[in-house]
């Protein structure tokens, strides 16, 4: 399922196989957001609400136009220890960050 085509700043989101959520369809295991389709007022709360929605063990790979560590230091302030960093994509044009929920 691809949620982006048709909606600038959408979410795509691509199923498992064997696990399903609550109301029967099935969960999702990759999640990917491009920052870069985000107005830049309401970018960063954007981000923290899709982190927010994200369970122990699933990740969100976020796609940004620069390397985000003013975002990154503001998550580890706000929820230390909540999310393992690892780098897709290391520039220069554009940044892959894949943000795994630990707690």
């Amino acid at each position: 399922m691809n949620l982006s085509s048709s909606r600038p700043g959408a979410v795509d989101v691509e199923a498992p196989a064997g696990h399903a959520c609550a109301c029967g369809h099935e969960d999702t295991e990759k999640i990917v957001l491009d920052s870069r389709t985000i107005p830049h007022a309401i970018r960063h709360a954007t981000i923290f609400g899709a982190l927010g929605a994200i369970q122990p063990g699933f990740a969100l790979d976020l796609i940004a136009s620069h390397n985000p560590l003013p975002l990154l230091g503001q998550l580890e302030s706000s929820r230390p220890g909540d999310f393992v960093v690892s780098y897709l994509e290391n520039g220069p044009e554009t940044w892959t960050i894949r943000l795994t929920r630990a707690n």
